[in-house]
C-alpha cells in the first residue's frame, strides 16, 4: 500500500461528495418538483458510499502506513486522518438515515415556509433534533453534546466558548444599538425599495462581482433559489444562487456575500484538488470572506463613490436625485429587522445569538420543537423588540435546520469577527491601504489568497488566524469597526 493507493481512494471519495453537491445544487435551482423523493435516494446511496468509503478498513491501513513524501501529502494525511476518525464513529445506516430525512425536511420546510405552517414542518424538524442528539452521542464530546455538532464546521470550538463571545459581544454592542435608535434617520431609506426591475438587478450585482471582486463565468455561474448559497465541485467549477426581491439590497449584497465564499473556494491552492484538504478550514473563516465582502468592502464609503455611477447607468430610476454619500448611508441603515439575511450589521449578531440560544435548549431538551415558534418570537422580542407577524417571517425563515445543519449559526459571527480582524491586518500594508481606499480589491484579493485561502484545510482556524494576523480571535476590532463607522454616520458623540 502507497501514497497513490490512499491519494487515489481520497479522490474517489472527493468526487462522491462534489456528486451530491451538485445534485444538492441543481435540486435548488432547475429540479422539477416531482423529482424529490428520486433526488432523495440519489442523494442518500452517494453519501452513503463515500462514508463507506472513508470509514472502511481499507482506508485505515492506508493512513496508517503513510509515508509522506512532502509537506503537501502530510497535510493531506493529516486531515483525511482527523476525518477517518470522525466518520468511524459514524455507521453508514445513521448517514444514510440522516440523508434521507434531511432532504425530506428540506422539502416539507420549503413548502411550510410558502404556507407559514411551522406545524407542517415541525414532525420532521423533531426527527432532525433525534438525529442530532445521536450523532453527538456516536461522536463524544467532553463538555456539552453541542460540541460535537459544532465541531464538524468550526473544528476545536466549543459551547462554552461561543457562549462567553457572545456575551461579550452583546455587552458591547446593545449601548451601541440604543444610541443609534435614539439619532433618528441617517438617509432617506425609501431608495432601498425603488422600483429596480429584477434582471437589472442580477445583472448589475454579477458585474460588480466580476469587477470589484474578481469573480468570472470561465468558474462560476449564478442563479435563483429560496435561500442564497454557494457550491463548489471543485476550484473551476463553483456556484452561487441569490433571491431577487422588491427590496433590491437583498440581490446586490446577496451576490456579493456568496461571491466570497466563492473566491475562499476559488482560491484554495490547486495542489489540494481531490483531497479533503480542496475547501475552506471552517465555516467561520468562510464567512470572514462573505462577510467581508458584502459589509466591509461592499457597504463602505469607497465602494459606492467608485460603483455609484455604474448603479446609475443600470438603474437611473433608483439612484435619481442621490448621489454616492446619501446612498452609502441608506445601505448601511440600522434598523432591527425580521430577516437574519437582510440585517444590518449592528444588530445581525443578534440574530445568531437567537438561533444558537434556541438550538442549544432544543438538543438539551429544555425546549421542544412544538414550543419553537413562540420561544423564537420571545427571542425576537428581546433581542430586537420585534415580533414577527407569521412563521414565514419568524421560525421558518432559515434552510439551515431543515438541511439538519444544527451546530452552523455560531460560525456567522465568529465570521464577522475574524473578518475585521483579517482586513486591519492585510491594510498595515500601505500599498493595500490605499488600493482598498479607492475601491480597487486587487491587492486585498492577492493578500487573502496568500494568506487565507491557498492553505485549504492544511491549517486549523486558529493557525491559520495567527499566521495571518498575529492574534487570536478577538471581538476588539470587530466592536471597535462598528462604533467607528455607525458613530460618524449617525453623528454621534
Amino acid at each position: 500500500m502507497t501514497m497513490t493507493d490512499l491519494m487515489r481512494r481520497l479522490g474517489q471519495i472527493n468526487d462522491l461528495e462534489a456528486a451530491a453537491s451538485l445534485l444538492s445544487w441543481e435540486q435548488e435551482t432547475f429540479m422539477p418538483p416531482e423529482a424529490a423523493a428520486g433526488r432523495g435516494l440519489q442523494l442518500t446511496t452517494l453519501s452513503g458510499l463515500a462514508h463507506e468509503l472513508l470509514a472502511d478498513d481499507q482506508t485505515g491501513q492506508l493512513l496508517a502506513a503513510a509515508q509522506p513524501e512532502d509537506d503537501t501529502q502530510a497535510a493531506v494525511v493529516r486531515v483525511a486522518r482527523r476525518d477517518y476518525d470522525k466518520a468511524t464513529k459514524l455507521p453508514t445506516a445513521f448517514v444514510e438515515e440522516r440523508t434521507r430525512v434531511q432532504n425530506e425536511a428540506h422539502h416539507a420546510w420549503l413548502e411550510a415556509r410558502a404556507n407559514s405552517d411551522f406545524a407542517a414542518f415541525a414532525p420532521y424538524l423533531d426527527r432532525l433534533m433525534t438525529l442530532a442528539r445521536r450523532q453527538a452521542d456516536l461522536s463524544g464530546y467532553d463538555e456539552h453534546p453541542y460540541d460535537a455538532l459544532l465541531d464538524d464546521y468550526e473544528p476545536g470550538m466549543r459551547a462554552s466558548h461561543v457562549k462567553a463571545v457572545f456575551a461579550d459581544l452583546r455587552d458591547r454592542t446593545l449601548p451601541l444599538l440604543t444610541r443609534i435608535r435614539a439619532a433618528g434617520d441617517a438617509a432617506d431609506y425609501s431608495v432601498l425599495t425603488r422600483p429596480f426591475a429584477h434582471g437589472a438587478q442580477k445583472t448589475f450585482a454579477w458585474q460588480v462581482a466580476g469587477e470589484a471582486f474578481g469573480l468570472r463565468d470561465q468558474f462560476a455561474r449564478q442563479d435563483e433559489s429560496a435561500h442564497p448559497f454557494q457550491s463548489s465541485f471543485s476550484r473551476s467549477d463553483i456556484r452561487i444562487t441569490t433571491r431577487v426581491e422588491d427590496y433590491w439590497p437583498a440581490c446586490c449584497f446577496g451576490t456579493w456575500h456568496e461571491t466570497g465564499h466563492a473566491m475562499y473556494e476559488r482560491g484554495v491552492a490547486e495542489r489540494w484538488a481531490r483531497t479533503p484538504v480542496s475547501s475552506g478550514t471552517s465555516l467561520g473563516v468562510h464567512e470572514s470572506q462573505s462577510r467581508m465582502f458584502e459589509n466591509l468592502l461592499g457597504r463602505s464609503r469607497p465602494f459606492w463613490e467608485r460603483y455609484f455611477p455604474q448603479l446609475q447607468a443600470a438603474a437611473p430610476e433608483v439612484t435619481a436625485g442621490l448621489d454616492a454619500e446619501t446612498l452609502y448611508r441608506a445601505v448601511n441603515r440600522v434598523n432591527p429587522s425580521l430577516i437574519r439575511v437582510e440585517a444590518d450589521e449592528v444588530t445581525y449578531n443578534f440574530h445568531v445569538m437567537l438561533r444558537f440560544e434556541l438550538e442549544l435548549a432544543l438538543l438539551e431538551g429544555s425546549l421542544k420543537v412544538a414550543e419553537l415558534p413562540d420561544a423564537w418570537n420571545a427571542k425576537m422580542q428581546e433581542y430586537l423588540g420585534l415580533t414577527p407577524p407569521d412563521d414565514a417571517r419568524g421560525v421558518l425563515q432559515d434552510i439551515h435546520w431543515s438541511a439538519g445543519l444544527i451546530g452552523y449559526f455560531p460560525t456567522y459571527t465568529l465570521g464577522n469577527l475574524l473578518s475585521v480582524q483579517l482586513l486591519e491586518a492585510a491594510r498595515r500594508s500601505p500599498e493595500i491601504a490605499a488600493a482598498t481606499d479607492r475601491a480597487d480589491y486587487g491587492p486585498l484579493r492577492e493578500w487573502l489568497a496568500d494568506q487565507v485561502h491557498q492553505h485549504g484545510r492544511s491549517l486549523t482556524p486558529d493557525e491559520l488566524t495567527m499566521q495571518a494576523t498575529g492574534h487570536p480571535l478577538t471581538a476588539d476590532p470587530y466592536v471597535a469597526y462598528l462604533h467607528r463607522k455607525y458613530e460618524d454616520i449617525y453623528g454621534l458623540k
